[in-house]
């Protein structure tokens, strides 16, 4: 197996990006291809004991930046470390891709001409998901912002590709799918969410209605669907509150004798419940309906968080991800669109996906 990394993709690349490398291969033994400037590369390997490890390195020249326009940039950079990447995913050179840099460039290299991994067949939006904690374990949320304004079918595919998600690579024998809207009401939520309802209701997933916000960290669904605006919103809310509630802990500890006595002794509880809530202990979201294994990681991603991308990929590779999502969306398209299918008659098969993506 082998793994691409993007060596220029987090904000501290390429140091960060290459000791969770270099992490990864002690760990995981599986070989990973750095790709970026190979003597700037090489130069920052030499300041790890990576000698024997597998290891290696593929030249790309350029890199897409945060600031820039993803479909644009894409174009314009041919050599760049994310569509040079994309290019050896496509080619059969790699098992896997992962990035931590400009998610809207990742999406767009994978679906453009220059890197295209392409879609699976049936799929009509490829979804950004992320797994988070909840009080039940986790649950996996898409789409997260590579679709802003979605159409009913988009969300009955996205339920499906989380619940293929969630139980090959989670582990979850039977995810639990709800839709995030603001009640849990079936008439709840705008047009495409009462659509994408009714239509669920009528398949064999674990369906199980309507997810509010406040029941996301309850654990209410091992999988919760929504269009990409509410999904980013819902998850940096959910990260921004958590972060704060820290901060306000320190500070009133710290402010109290009593109190900070008290905080020494449940310091090893804070330190589990940090690890538990740590974006970092999650590693990277997997771009699913594009035809490879695609993982992003978040752009402050240290070299803990890179390592645990890749593990993400290997284990989404080693489960037969793409495979798995291609078999039952090819089954599910001829469910969905017969003649007595939930979505029949819908335009969905000729709607255009070849421009650039909404991120």
């Amino acid at each position: 197996m082998r793994i691409v990394l993007d060596a220029l993709g987090s904000d501290r690349a390429p140091g960060v990006d290459i000791e969770g490398a270099v992490r990864a291969a002690r760990a995981f033994g599986r070989e990973i291809v750095l790709v970026g400037p190979e003597e700037v590369i090489r130069t920052e390997l030499a300041r790890h004991d990576a000698e024997g490890l597998p290891l290696s390195v593929v030249h790309a020249s350029e890199a897409i930046e945060m600031r820039e326009h993803p479909s644009r940039a894409v174009r314009a950079k041919p050599d760049s470390s994310i569509v040079v990447g994309m290019r050896l995913l496509r080619e059969g050179q790699a098992d896997a891709f992962v990035s931590a840099g400009n998610s809207g460039g990742v999406l767009a290299a994978s679906l453009a001409s220059v890197g295209r991994v392409g879609r699976i067949p049936g799929v009509l939006r490829p979804a950004l998901s992320t797994v988070f904690p909840t009080l039940q374990g986790v649950s996996l949320l898409l789409d997260i912002g590579a679709n802003t304004d979605c159409k009913p079918e988009w969300l009955v595919q996205f339920a499906l590709m989380g619940s293929i998600y969630a139980q090959r690579v989670l582990g979850i024998a039977r995810p639990r799918v709800g839709l995030l809207a603001n009640g849990e009401e079936e008439t709840k939520g705008n047009a495409a969410v009462q659509a994408a309802h009714e239509a669920l209701r009528g398949m064999t997933l674990n369906f199980v209605g309507n997810v509010e916000a406040k029941d996301l960290l309850q654990g209410a669904a091992d999988v919760v669907v929504s269009d990409g605006f509410v999904g980013n919103v819902a998850i940096k809310t959910a990260e921004g509150v958590a972060a704060m509630l820290f901060t306000l802990l320190r500070s009133e500890i710290k402010a109290r004798p009593l109190a900070a006595l008290g905080g020494l002794l449940a310091k090893p509880s804070f330190r589990a419940v940090a690890k538990r809530l740590d974006y970092r202990e999650y590693g990277g979201a997997p771009l699913l309906g594009v035809n490879g294994v695609v993982i992003i990681a978040h752009g402050r991603s240290d070299s803990l968080a890179i390592a645990n991308a890749i593990k993400v990929a290997i284990d989404a590779a080693d489960k037969n991800l793409v495979e798995t999502i291609r078999q039952d969306m090819a089954d599910a398209v001829t469910v969905l669109e017969g003649p007595s299918g939930a979505l029949a008659g819908t335009t969905s098969r000729s709607t255009d996906l070849g421009g650039a993506p909404s991120t």
